[in-house]
């Protein structure tokens, strides 16, 4: 798998999105400084957390919640593999474990005259054991649900094999 490993960067969207990477390409921070979901909205994450961006080959599939929803559901089925958890999705773009957000997805779109790029990104909670008051109601990891530490690297290399295997069947 081709992956470049940032210690932090403003947002693995944002890097990805400047079209110097082949697809499949994924790029992957330990920490965003401006991460962000729908509508802009800010995606906290801290060093523990999982935080990447998949560049997208060319496909005939300009849909964006397709793409986004394709790739909750390969985050989920892995979750539930891997953990034993049972993720809910909400659609279009979130992955819940117990009524709280484990999982959120950017799926971005770069146009000129035609679509350059697909991105999707994918901020997972992995790791991140404690949460800030606005957020400790609403937003759950990995590790807290599973009483397990998770292996970024690992998880990360299924739900992007996953996420191949799925975008074949659909292209």
């Amino acid at each position: 798998m081709n992956y470049i490993e940032f210690e932090k960067t403003d947002s693995t969207n944002n890097e990805a999105k400047k079209g110097k990477y082949k697809p499949w390409t994924v790029l992957v921070a330990k920490e965003q400084t401006q991460g962000r979901g729908k509508l802009g909205e800010k995606w906290f994450s801290p060093n523990g957390g999982l935080y990447f961006s998949i560049i997208l080959p060319k496909t005939n599939i300009n849909d964006l919640q397709t793409m986004t929803i394709l790739a909750a559901f390969c985050v989920a089925k892995i979750i539930k593999q891997e953990y034993d958890l049972e993720p809910l999705i909400k659609i279009p773009n979130d992955v819940l474990i117990n009524n709280k957000k484990v999982c959120g997805i950017l799926t971005e779109n770069i146009i000129d005259k035609e679509i350059k790029l697909s991105v999707i990104g994918i901020g997972l909670n992995t790791n991140i054991n404690k949460f800030n008051k606005e957020l400790k109601n609403i937003a759950t990891s990995i590790s807290i649900e599973s009483n397990k530490k998770i292996n970024n690297k690992k998880i990360m290399e299924k739900i992007v094999l996953e996420l191949k295997e799925q975008f074949k069947l659909i292209t």
